[in-house]
Protein backbone atom coordinates (compact mmCIF):
# COMPACT_ATOMS: atom_id res chain seq x y z
CA UNK A 1 0.00 0.00 0.00
CA UNK A 2 1.21 3.60 -0.50
CA UNK A 3 1.32 5.68 2.09
CA UNK A 4 1.02 9.44 1.92
CA UNK A 5 1.23 11.65 5.21
CA UNK A 6 -0.34 15.66 5.36
CA UNK A 7 0.16 17.56 8.72
CA UNK A 8 -1.48 20.42 9.86
CA UNK A 9 1.70 22.40 11.04
CA UNK A 10 -0.31 24.56 12.77
CA UNK A 11 -1.69 22.37 15.49
CA UNK A 12 0.39 22.60 18.96
CA UNK A 13 1.04 18.91 19.15
CA UNK A 14 1.72 18.07 15.27
CA UNK A 15 5.84 17.94 14.92
CA UNK A 16 5.36 15.15 18.22
CA UNK A 17 3.16 12.98 16.12
CA UNK A 18 4.37 13.37 12.54
CA UNK A 19 8.23 12.00 14.03
CA UNK A 20 6.37 9.14 15.82
CA UNK A 21 4.42 8.44 13.11
CA UNK A 22 7.62 8.82 10.77
CA UNK A 23 9.06 6.19 13.15
CA UNK A 24 6.51 3.84 13.47
CA UNK A 25 6.52 3.73 9.60
CA UNK A 26 10.24 3.09 8.83
CA UNK A 27 9.94 0.12 11.98
CA UNK A 28 7.66 -1.62 9.91
CA UNK A 29 9.38 -1.08 6.41
CA UNK A 30 6.46 1.17 5.02
CA UNK A 31 7.88 3.77 2.49
CA UNK A 32 5.84 7.09 2.51
CA UNK A 33 5.53 10.23 0.33
CA UNK A 34 4.69 13.70 2.85
CA UNK A 35 2.31 16.68 0.96
CA UNK A 36 2.87 19.97 2.28
CA UNK A 37 -0.17 21.31 -0.45
CA UNK A 38 -3.30 19.22 -1.10
CA UNK A 39 -2.96 19.99 -4.81
CA UNK A 40 0.56 17.80 -4.50
CA UNK A 41 -1.56 14.82 -3.28
CA UNK A 42 -1.74 12.00 -5.44
CA UNK A 43 -0.35 8.36 -6.83
CA UNK A 44 -1.05 6.66 -3.42
CA UNK A 45 -3.48 4.72 -2.19
CA UNK A 46 -3.86 5.95 1.49
CA UNK A 47 -3.38 9.07 3.55
CA UNK A 48 -2.51 9.56 6.52
CA UNK A 49 -3.66 13.34 7.94
CA UNK A 50 -2.50 14.49 11.18
CA UNK A 51 -4.69 17.66 12.36
CA UNK A 52 -8.05 17.67 13.53
CA UNK A 53 -11.70 17.49 11.39
CA UNK A 54 -10.38 20.99 9.79
CA UNK A 55 -7.43 19.28 8.24
CA UNK A 56 -9.31 16.16 7.21
CA UNK A 57 -12.30 18.33 5.13
CA UNK A 58 -9.10 20.39 3.36
CA UNK A 59 -7.68 17.23 1.66
CA UNK A 60 -11.17 15.09 1.65
CA UNK A 61 -12.46 16.34 -1.71
CA UNK A 62 -9.37 16.04 -3.46
CA UNK A 63 -8.94 12.83 -1.55
CA UNK A 64 -12.16 11.03 -2.69
CA UNK A 65 -11.76 12.41 -6.43
CA UNK A 66 -8.32 10.51 -6.67
CA UNK A 67 -9.60 7.56 -5.13
CA UNK A 68 -7.68 7.54 -2.01
CA UNK A 69 -8.06 6.29 1.53
CA UNK A 70 -8.15 8.99 4.35
CA UNK A 71 -7.05 7.97 7.79
CA UNK A 72 -7.10 10.79 10.46
CA UNK A 73 -5.08 11.09 13.34
CA UNK A 74 -5.85 13.53 15.48
CA UNK A 75 -3.59 16.25 16.73
CA UNK A 76 -5.90 19.07 16.92
CA UNK A 77 -8.55 19.46 19.40
CA UNK A 78 -12.00 17.66 18.99
CA UNK A 79 -11.53 15.10 16.10
CA UNK A 80 -14.76 13.64 15.01
CA UNK A 81 -13.51 12.45 11.59
CA UNK A 82 -10.35 10.86 12.95
CA UNK A 83 -10.37 7.08 14.19
CA UNK A 84 -7.18 7.51 16.31
CA UNK A 85 -5.74 10.30 18.89
CA UNK A 86 -2.64 11.51 18.90
CA UNK A 87 -1.01 9.00 21.41
CA UNK A 88 -2.14 6.28 19.34
CA UNK A 89 0.41 6.00 16.40
CA UNK A 90 1.66 2.58 16.59
CA UNK A 91 -2.27 0.94 16.03
CA UNK A 92 -2.59 3.30 12.88
CA UNK A 93 0.79 2.71 11.46
CA UNK A 94 -0.05 -1.10 12.18
CA UNK A 95 -3.32 -0.37 10.28
CA UNK A 96 -1.84 1.24 7.50
CA UNK A 97 0.14 -2.03 7.18
CA UNK A 98 -3.27 -3.62 6.01
CA UNK A 99 -6.35 -5.27 8.21
CA UNK A 100 -8.73 -1.85 7.75
CA UNK A 101 -12.54 -1.89 6.33
CA UNK A 102 -13.85 1.03 4.05
CA UNK A 103 -16.06 3.25 5.39
CA UNK A 104 -17.60 5.31 2.61
CA UNK A 105 -18.56 9.31 3.11
CA UNK A 106 -21.56 10.88 1.01
CA UNK A 107 -20.43 14.22 -0.82
CA UNK A 108 -22.88 17.15 -1.60
CA UNK A 109 -22.40 18.38 -5.25
CA UNK A 110 -23.58 22.18 -5.55
CA UNK A 111 -24.48 23.92 -9.12
CA UNK A 112 -24.47 27.60 -8.54
CA UNK A 113 -24.85 29.42 -12.03
CA UNK A 114 -22.56 26.28 -13.71
CA UNK A 115 -19.70 26.37 -11.22
CA UNK A 116 -19.41 23.46 -9.17
CA UNK A 117 -18.74 23.32 -5.33
CA UNK A 118 -18.01 20.05 -3.09
CA UNK A 119 -18.55 19.51 0.27
CA UNK A 120 -18.05 16.29 2.84
CA UNK A 121 -19.36 17.79 5.63
CA UNK A 122 -21.90 20.67 4.98
CA UNK A 123 -22.97 23.59 2.75
CA UNK A 124 -24.11 26.96 4.72
CA UNK A 125 -26.02 29.35 2.91
CA UNK A 126 -25.39 32.20 5.44
CA UNK A 127 -26.83 36.18 5.90
CA UNK A 128 -24.25 38.51 5.03
CA UNK A 129 -24.27 42.11 6.37
CA UNK A 130 -24.84 44.36 3.71
CA UNK A 131 -25.20 48.18 4.90
CA UNK A 132 -28.03 49.36 2.30
CA UNK A 133 -30.61 46.78 3.29
CA UNK A 134 -32.37 47.63 6.02
CA UNK A 135 -33.34 44.64 7.86
CA UNK A 136 -30.53 41.14 7.36
CA UNK A 137 -32.45 38.63 7.72
CA UNK A 138 -32.72 36.51 5.11
CA UNK A 139 -35.99 34.40 3.43
CA UNK A 140 -34.44 30.96 2.06
CA UNK A 141 -37.01 29.04 -0.02
CA UNK A 142 -36.26 25.21 -0.48
CA UNK A 143 -37.39 22.66 -3.31
CA UNK A 144 -37.03 18.89 -3.13
CA UNK A 145 -36.93 17.30 -6.54
CA UNK A 146 -39.24 20.71 -7.48
CA UNK A 147 -42.03 20.15 -4.53
CA UNK A 148 -42.06 23.49 -2.26
CA UNK A 149 -40.78 22.19 1.34
CA UNK A 150 -40.71 25.92 3.11
CA UNK A 151 -39.53 29.29 3.32
CA UNK A 152 -36.78 29.64 5.94
CA UNK A 153 -36.78 33.13 7.90
CA UNK A 154 -33.32 33.87 10.11
CA UNK A 155 -30.11 33.47 9.49
CA UNK A 156 -29.76 31.33 7.21
CA UNK A 157 -29.68 27.55 6.09
CA UNK A 158 -27.55 24.42 6.41
CA UNK A 159 -27.27 21.30 4.93
CA UNK A 160 -25.31 18.58 5.80
CA UNK A 161 -24.47 15.17 4.93
CA UNK A 162 -24.81 12.16 7.62
CA UNK A 163 -20.62 13.23 8.10
CA UNK A 164 -21.76 16.85 8.71
CA UNK A 165 -24.53 15.83 11.00
CA UNK A 166 -22.25 15.91 14.16
CA UNK A 167 -20.85 19.97 12.88
CA UNK A 168 -22.69 22.96 12.78
CA UNK A 169 -25.51 21.81 11.85
CA UNK A 170 -25.67 19.75 15.26
CA UNK A 171 -25.06 23.34 17.09
CA UNK A 172 -27.94 24.65 15.67
CA UNK A 173 -30.21 21.78 16.51
CA UNK A 174 -30.13 18.99 14.00
CA UNK A 175 -30.41 15.40 14.83
CA UNK A 176 -27.37 13.14 14.24
CA UNK A 177 -27.28 10.79 11.25
CA UNK A 178 -25.22 7.71 11.66
CA UNK A 179 -22.83 7.51 8.38
CA UNK A 180 -24.63 4.38 6.32
CA UNK A 181 -27.83 6.62 6.49
CA UNK A 182 -28.70 7.26 2.86
CA UNK A 183 -30.00 10.83 3.63
CA UNK A 184 -29.20 14.91 3.63
CA UNK A 185 -30.42 16.77 6.36
CA UNK A 186 -31.86 20.60 6.11
CA UNK A 187 -30.98 22.29 9.98
CA UNK A 188 -32.70 26.23 9.92
CA UNK A 189 -30.05 28.51 11.66
CA UNK A 190 -31.55 30.62 14.47
CA UNK A 191 -35.45 30.64 12.61
CA UNK A 192 -37.59 33.30 13.18
CA UNK A 193 -40.88 30.72 13.18
CA UNK A 194 -41.13 27.84 15.74
CA UNK A 195 -42.44 26.10 12.68
CA UNK A 196 -38.96 25.69 11.15
CA UNK A 197 -37.63 22.74 12.17
CA UNK A 198 -34.79 20.22 10.56
CA UNK A 199 -35.74 18.01 7.86
CA UNK A 200 -34.34 14.85 7.12
CA UNK A 201 -35.06 13.59 3.36
CA UNK A 202 -33.61 11.29 1.17
CA UNK A 203 -29.78 11.64 -0.55
CA UNK A 204 -31.27 10.82 -4.03
CA UNK A 205 -33.38 13.86 -4.58
CA UNK A 206 -31.98 16.96 -5.85
CA UNK A 207 -32.93 19.79 -3.36
CA UNK A 208 -32.98 23.30 -4.46
CA UNK A 209 -32.86 26.38 -2.78
CA UNK A 210 -33.47 29.86 -3.78
CA UNK A 211 -32.69 33.89 -2.10
CA UNK A 212 -36.29 34.86 -1.37
CA UNK A 213 -36.59 38.31 -2.52
CA UNK A 214 -37.65 39.79 0.87
CA UNK A 215 -34.21 40.13 3.18
CA UNK A 216 -30.68 40.80 2.97
CA UNK A 217 -27.74 39.22 1.13
CA UNK A 218 -26.56 35.54 1.10
CA UNK A 219 -23.15 34.16 1.05
CA UNK A 220 -22.52 30.05 0.87
CA UNK A 221 -19.61 28.15 2.53
CA UNK A 222 -18.99 24.70 1.98
CA UNK A 223 -17.07 22.96 4.47
CA UNK A 224 -16.66 26.11 6.05
CA UNK A 225 -14.82 27.93 3.41
CA UNK A 226 -16.47 30.85 1.52
CA UNK A 227 -17.60 29.70 -2.10
CA UNK A 228 -20.09 31.97 -3.30
CA UNK A 229 -22.20 35.29 -2.88
CA UNK A 230 -25.84 34.51 -4.17
CA UNK A 231 -28.02 37.28 -5.57
CA UNK A 232 -32.11 37.45 -5.15
CA UNK A 233 -33.43 34.48 -7.37
CA UNK A 234 -30.57 32.83 -7.58
CA UNK A 235 -31.34 28.75 -7.58
CA UNK A 236 -28.40 26.40 -6.24
CA UNK A 237 -29.06 23.00 -7.03
CA UNK A 238 -27.39 20.21 -4.33
CA UNK A 239 -27.34 16.77 -4.96
CA UNK A 240 -25.30 13.32 -3.79
CA UNK A 241 -22.30 13.69 -5.76
CA UNK A 242 -21.05 10.53 -7.96
CA UNK A 243 -18.06 9.98 -5.77
CA UNK A 244 -17.34 9.00 -2.22
CA UNK A 245 -14.94 9.92 0.52
CA UNK A 246 -13.49 6.52 1.82
CA UNK A 247 -12.11 6.37 4.93
CA UNK A 248 -9.99 3.48 6.18
CA UNK A 249 -10.84 2.18 9.67
CA UNK A 250 -10.48 -0.35 12.74
CA UNK A 251 -11.99 -3.65 12.02
CA UNK A 252 -13.84 -3.41 15.28
CA UNK A 253 -14.39 0.75 14.66
CA UNK A 254 -17.43 2.12 16.51
CA UNK A 255 -18.89 4.89 15.77
CA UNK A 256 -21.33 5.04 18.87
CA UNK A 257 -18.54 5.22 20.90
CA UNK A 258 -16.15 7.41 18.97
CA UNK A 259 -19.64 10.13 19.31
CA UNK A 260 -19.85 9.45 22.89
CA UNK A 261 -16.39 10.64 23.49
CA UNK A 262 -16.15 13.21 21.32
CA UNK A 263 -19.67 14.76 22.38
CA UNK A 264 -18.07 14.30 26.37
CA UNK A 265 -14.93 15.66 25.26
CA UNK A 266 -17.06 19.19 23.52
CA UNK A 267 -19.10 19.14 26.31
CA UNK A 268 -15.93 20.23 28.99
Amino acid sequence: MKVGIFCNKETKRFRLVQEELFKALRARGVEYRVFDRVEEIGGIDVLAVLGGDGTILKVAIRAGKEGILLLGINAGTLGFLTEFEGNQVAEAAELLCGGGVTDCRSVLELDVGGKKFYALNDAVFQRRYDASVDDNVVGVQARIDGKEVDRFVGDGLIVSTPTGSTAYSLSAGGSVLTPDIAAFILTPICAHSLHNRPIVYADGSTLEVILSEEGGALSLFCDGKFSAELHRKDVVRVKKADFSVRFLKKQDSNFFDRLLFKLNKWSK
